[in-house]
This record gives structure tokens, sequence and C-alpha cells, in this order.
């Protein structure tokens, strides 16, 4: 059998795409449960995040396990298998070791370093356990995933290379301020009361805001979640809950709200976003392009001017200039429009312009007549014959960008799919973090020199794996041989019996136990000689060259592995 990991991360697919393939807790369990029926898998193990979505399996068949898992996790997430495969990655043995053993350590996450993907890792181990989906396999690996992550931030300083999820949002909605002294004296709403949440909720009360508001479907879970911020001894925030239905009320009283629950819908919509600003700043909370601004209106004149045709641009024949390299906006009769243009180029134009084909309407437009033009680009013309080509002298003027109002509302959406309406950037007096913004922002974050530790760390980590494993795949056969070698023990005692019947019990057991030392002597050099054989890569072949000297029974072996991954079905997590 063979590890493969099939998915999507923010690395492979947008934000968009993980969006809609995001699976809900029942979404997950059905998987699994489809997983391990499927012929080509016997384990399944499902880790989904905000920015994640894996399926890992011990599978029997590469391409027939590829196939089918794409196809499961294509039916299961509700996107079509052709839309999907493009942003599918797949890891396969080694490589899938290293993969989840890079996750488990922060290296994948969209905030390099974060340590809550551990807590997401031990949640879809306790997930595969309780439906028995996990055998020895994936026990095996997402333990000791769990084990590397925690010697990663025990023995480097990953965690300085990044924070959590909920910590760089805020650093976002912060502009780069600090976050305590942002922060401090805000009233902060929290939607949801899970995992997530719960994160955010207890940040937000470290960095010193003066209220939390928390606000889920089931109001028990967000009367606890109060209780533990209220009664928290590193905190003194004033914590309460409140029903889902009270968000608009709460949200026209908050300053920050964060948001992340298992909704497969809008929370927040645009026009409740809205009106909450409205209410707070007594006016209407328009889009950025709904009123333009004097920079979107001088931008606007700019765009108009070169979108109008102008007199002698492009719309008479015979000019030599080639129209497609002339600044749009000017008249080719003026500076701009010979500008760069070689000497000759200039005396052919100054001819045709002489020629008073677009005198008229020139004079009409209120721009100067030809003979003045062609007077000038004459002049130009020698210029450009003594210097070679003449600069620009005429551009458009740079137009300033009016900023934006301050926001009186910041709200940071945690959630996949999201929680809040995209429409909401377009807000005035709003600032909108989410899953795809964070992504964006990310992908410039500084780098600490401890990620190279930790890169050594993965791969030590994945040759011993690797190791252990292809040692345990020969255990099996070693037990089945020393079975055989008991079985021939005691049958050989036996047949003595039978011929010395007289023989008392003190030298019977003497003889048994002489006879088993020597069995154990000589099964002994073999047997460890061969488990360290097979550690080493290449070293499958040794259970074969066994069970082939000794020949051992094929149903004996395999009934030793069933015994051991039956007790490794239940296994807690570590």
């Amino acid at each position: 059998m063979s590890l493969l990991v099939v998915g999507l991360s923010h690395r492979s697919a947008p934000v968009s795409v993980l969006e809609r393939a995001s699976l809900s807790a029942d979404a997950q369990l059905k998987l699994l449960q489809d997983t391990v029926a499927a012929e080509p898998a016997t384990e399944a193990a499902v880790l989904a995040t905000c920015n994640r979505i894996e399926l890992y399996a011990d599978v029997d068949k590469f391409h027939a396990g590829v196939a089918e898992l794409s196809t499961l996790l294509a039916q299961h997430s509700g996107v079509g298998l052709d839309e999907l495969t493009p942003y599918l990655y797949v890891h396969y043995e080694d490589r899938a070791v290293h993969h989840l053993f890079s996750v488990a350590c922060g290296l994948d996450s969209m905030v390099v370093g974060e340590g809550q993907i551990l807590g997401q890792i031990k949640d879809s181990l306790a997930r595969a356990q309780d439906l028995h989906s996990a055998g020895r396999l994936l026990n095996d690996l997402f333990q000791q995933a769990l084990r590397v992550g925690k010697r990663a931030h025990s023995e480097t300083g990953i965690d300085r290379a990044g924070q959590s999820l909920v910590t760089f949002g805020l650093e976002q909605l912060s502009a780069g301020a600090d976050v305590q002294q942002w922060a401090r004296g805000r009233r902060a709403l929290v939607i949801g009361a899970g995992s997530m949440s719960s994160l955010a909720a207890a940040t937000l009360a470290r960095a010193g805001v003066a209220e939390i508001v928390v606000a889920n479907r089931t109001f028990e879970r967000a009367e606890r979640l109060a209780q533990i911020l209220t009664e928290g001894d590193d905190t003194d925030v004033l914590a309460r809950a409140v029903p889902m239905d009270s968000v608009p009320l709460e949200l026209t009283r908050a300053d920050v709200a964060v948001s992340c629950t298992g909704a497969t819908g809008i929370v927040l919509t645009a026009d409740a976003v809205a009106a909450t600003v409205e209410r707070r700043t007594g006016a209407p909370a328009a889009e950025s392009g709904d009123a333009p601004s004097e920079a979107d209106a001088a931008a606007g004149v700019v765009r108009e001017a070169a979108e109008t045709p102008v007199p002698g641009a492009g719309t008479d024949d015979n000019c030599p200039l080639d129209l497609s390299s002339v600044p749009t906006g000017f008249s080719v009769m003026g500076e701009a429009a010979v500008a760069g243009m070689d000497a000759a180029t200039l005396e052919q134009h100054g001819a045709w312009a002489a020629g008073g084909a677009v005198a008229d309407r020139t004079r009409e437009a209120g721009r100067p007549g030809a003979e003045a033009d062609a007077e000038l680009i004459t002049a130009l013309a020698a210029t450009a014959a003594s210097v070679g080509r003449i600069p620009e002298r005429r551009r458009p003027e740079p137009v300033a960008e009016v900023p934006r109002p301050q926001p009186v509302l910041f709200l940071l959406d945690l959630a996949m799919p999201r929680d809040i309406d995209a429409a909401v950037h377009r807000l005035a007096g709003v600032r909108l973090v989410d899953i795809e913004s964070l992504a964006d922002a990310s992908a410039d974050a500084p780098m600490a020199a401890d990620v190279d530790m930790v890169r050594r760390i993965v791969a030590d980590e994945v040759a011993a794996f690797g190791a252990a494993l292809r040692a345990a795949h020969i255990t099996p056969t070693v037990v089945a041989l020393r079975s055989m070698a008991a079985d021939v023990v005691a049958g050989e005692i036996a047949r003595l019996e039978g011929r010395l019947p007289g023989l008392d019990d003190k030298h019977r057991a003497e003889i048994t136990q002489t006879v088993k030392r020597v069995v154990d002597k000589l099964l002994h050099a073999p047997t460890v000689r061969v488990k360290q054989l097979a550690a080493e890569p290449g070293g499958a072949g040794y259970a074969d060259a066994l069970r082939t000297l000794f020949d051992l029974d094929p149903e004996t072996v395999a009934s030793v592995s069933r015994a051991e991954n039956s007790t490794e079905k239940n296994r807690g997590p570590a």
C-alpha cells in the first residue's frame, strides 16, 4: 500500500475556487466514508482549513487512486471535475510525507510559521479515528506530523516568521500600525464561536479592546466563549453574548468586526454594511465609483480627450505620420504630435500640413492655422536635423489621487466560503480584509532565516519516517518467521516426548528451553540485520526474500498485518 494526497490550496487555486470547493463538517465525513469504500483506498483522512482542502489515502494503485480521489473531491465539493482538475496537486509516497510535514510546520501556510495548523491536523486525525478510516499508516503519519510541527516551533524561531491568520489579518486592518495601540479601547464584534472565532476573540482581548460581543447561531456556545473571555486572567475585557439576529444592531456599535462561521451563504451583505456606516456617520456609504471625486473627474477629462477624435488626428488621407505613435488627445499639427520624429518625417508632415487639408477645421476648432503650424514644424525640423531627434516637450499633467475617507468600520472575514460580501471593498468608510486580500498581502511577507532550519528538520524527519515505514513493512514477515520457528520447536518437543515418555518435567523444561535458545540465536542476527536493510531505500525486497527462503505462508504474513492495523485504528492523537 502507498500514501497518496490529492488537494488544492491557496498556492494552487484562486480564492474564488477554494471558496466554492470548501467542505462542511458533514461533507468531510461523507467524503471519508466514500473514500474508504472506494476500491483503491483502505485508509483516508481529510485536512480542510480556510485555505486548503486535502484528501490523504492509503492506496494500492497510483493512477486509479489519483482518478478516484480527484473524482470524490469534485463530487463532495460541488465543483465540476473539469473545472477543479487544473488546480489540484498530487503528492505520492515520500513527497506526500514531505508535504504534510511542511504543512504541519507552517511552511505551506498563507502566513508562514503560523501554529494554528497543528490544531487543524489534530482535528483531522481525530475525525478519521472516530470514523475508523485511519489505519496504521495515517495514524503514524499524522501523529508524526504533529511531533514534527511541535519540534519546528520549539527548536527554531519559525514563530518569528509569521503569526496566526488572525494576527496577520489584524495587522492588515491596522494598516501597519501597532495592533495593540490600534485596538486599545475599541469595541469588537465576533461573529461565530468556533475555533477561529475563539482565537480572534482571544487575540482582540489581549490586544486591549474594551468590549467584545460574541454572536453565534447556537447562543449557548456564544455564552460559553463570552464567559471564557470574561474570566480570563490575562485580560480585563468586557464580553457578552447575543443571538445572530442582533448582529445588525451590534454592528452599528462596533468599531471592528471579525466573522468566521460555517455558513454557506453571505452573513453580512454590502447593503447591511452600508446601512451601518450611514447610521454611524449620518452620510450614505457610497461606493467609491458612484460619485466621482475631483481626481476621477480630472482623469475623466483626459480619458474623454483621448477618446474624442481631434481634427487631423487619423482622419485625413496621406498623412505621413505613423498615427498609432502619436500621443492621443493632441492635434497632429502641434509640438506633441511631432515630438521624437526624425527630420525627414517632420519635413514631409510640414509639406502635408501646408497643403491646407485640415486648415479650415483646425481654425474652426480654435487652433492655429495650418500655415502657423507649418512654420513651427519647419523650425522643429531644422532642430531635428542638428540634434537628431526632438524630445517630448508636452505631456498631460499627472493627476493627484484623492484619498478615500478614513474608515469608521473595520471588517475581518476569515471564513471560507466568505461571510462578508466582497462588494464591501468598494464602500467608503469601510476597510475589509478577507482571505483573498490576506493571500495578496502574504505573498510579499518577509521570510525569516529560521525557515531554512525548519526545512532541514522536515527533510530529516521525512527520511526517518520513510526508514521506519520501510522497516515496519518487514515486521509482519519477521513475526511470521518467528511464529513458524516456534511451531517447529513445539513439534520437535512433542516428538521427543513420544520417543521418551518417561522424561520428567524438569528435564523436559530444560530441553525445551535449550532448543528455544538455539532457534532464537540463529534467528536473531538475520532478523535484526534484515530490519536494518529494509529501512534503507530499496529495502522492500528483503521481505520477499525472507518469505521465499523460509517458504512462509503469505496468508500468515497478511494476518499479522491485519492484526497490527486493527490495533492502530483507534489510537488517539499525540
